[in-house]
């Protein structure tokens, strides 16, 4: 089986000509061969993979944290089925070092088998990336059950709006950094196709980056819908860019409280969001609107990417497992400016922005909380953690514009 697996899909071109066949044959081919992967035909090298090996010494990311000579020699001239080698997959860490106080990934995924095929890297760096989760030994729990949260209505006062967003990835085609361009626009036809069939409140709309009028852009702009094209050298170095804008785009519903982008950093990015702070709605309408698009891509032959040590795949192993950012704008004019704040963070599980996004400032006091866990806890743990924690925040700011004091809370333990 896994040798047929490998002759059938070992290079990208024989890939391609099977999407275009028609995608429910090459779903349910490939859905057939799941059981075990083999790598590719292997890399032909000119030189040895000790003169190939990448200068890493100024580096500060996971991947240059266990990359070691024997690994490299031992997986350089490994490729998985669809193509993708250890060297594109590193290409993103060797060429962003990295800063000093904060510790990037520095690796990413061409495909789901680029996970297995190249194991015996990517296990340490979700270890280290994921608070010590062992994908040789744990298994990932997914619950997308929203009547088991408690509470989760915020008080309005401190929390302006309330978010929680995840990605999902198609089975069978490759992932943003490695996918052709057939590959991409097959991901697009598969998501939109699936997205048309939303009924309800869940009823929208697909905009194609390519095709959209001045006026929808902008009205997509004034929204803060619309997704710009990376200039992250990050995502840039992965390969995240290319032939930009081709096959992207942006589905809402009428209501603009669901949105999915398609074909940024993942093959979907899944968005449940609305102004004020009941986070239980939004989690509600999240749950909802992902089990339906993934019944509607079942109902073609497709599947999403999931596996039970590593949850949902997505293209960062930093997003493994839930995938999921649920997060809330809140003030807290007060306690951002005690010393103790990031201390309460931390042991809350939870991690600041600001409003802007990562490496941006909080202005006015309000702050971007969410989640800093991603893999190892289901939706549902990580959903209450941030409501549990962002009511101990609300709780401290409260209590410090009477003039009170306000404790450190002792570390959440781990579930």
């Amino acid at each position: 089986m896994a040798s047929s697996f490998s002759r059938i899909l070992s290079s990208k071109r024989q890939i391609g000509i099977l999407s275009l066949v028609g995608g429910s044959v090459t779903a349910g081919y490939l859905l057939q061969h799941r059981d075990h992967v083999s790598a590719g035909m292997p890399v032909r090298r000119v030189y040895p993979s000790s003169a190939e090996y990448p200068d890493l010494r100024k580096h500060n990311n996971c991947m240059a944290s266990n990359l070691t000579p024997a690994i490299y020699t031992k997986l350089s001239n490994k490729v998985t089925p669809n193509g993708y080698t250890l060297d594109q997959a590193i290409q993103t860490g060797v060429d962003n070092p990295g800063h000093p106080f904060i510790k990037t990934v520095g690796m990413v995924a061409g495909d789901e088998e680029t996970y297995e095929v190249f194991a015996e890297l990517l296990d340490p760096i979700i270890k280290e990336r994921h608070n010590g989760y062992d994908p040789k030994v744990m298994k990932h729990p997914t619950d997308l059950d929203s009547s088991k949260i408690q509470s989760g209505n915020f008080d309005d006062r401190y929390v302006l709006s309330s978010r929680v967003r995840t990605g999902r990835s198609i089975r069978g085609l490759s992932l943003p950094p490695a996918c052709t361009r057939a590959e991409r626009r097959e991901v697009e036809r598969v998501a939109v196709d699936a997205l048309a069939g939303l009924k309800d409140d869940l009823t929208g709309r697909y905009y194609s980056l390519t095709e959209m009028t001045d006026k929808e852009q902008q009205q997509l702009i004034d929204d803060h819908f619309l997704f710009d094209k990376p200039v992250s050298p990050l995502l840039t170095c992965a390969g995240m860019a290319r032939d930009w804008p081709d096959a992207r785009g942006i589905w809402h519903n009428n209501d603009k409280t669901f949105l999915i982008w398609i074909n940024e950093e993942d093959h979907t990015r899944v968005i449940s969001m609305e102004k004020g702070g009941n986070m239980k709605r939004v989690f509600d309408r999240f749950c909802r609107g992902l089990k339906e698009v993934e019944r509607l891509i079942q109902e073609k032959g497709w599947e999403f990417m999931w596996n039970e040590k590593l949850g949902y795949i997505l293209t960062c192993p930093s997003n493994l497992g839930t995938g999921l950012r649920a997060g809330v704008h809140v003030k807290l004019p007060l306690l951002g400016k005690d010393i103790r704040f990031s201390k309460i963070l931390d042991n809350l599980r939870l991690q600041k922005r600001g409003t802007g996004g990562v490496d941006t400032a909080a202005v006015g006091g309000t702050f971007d909380i969410s989640n800093l866990d991603r893999l190892g806890q289901s939706e549902v743990q990580l959903v209450q953690t941030v409501i549990d924690g962002v009511n101990y925040l609300i709780e401290c700011e409260k209590r410090l514009e009477k003039g009170q004091d306000i404790k450190v809370p002792a570390p959440l333990k781990q579930k």
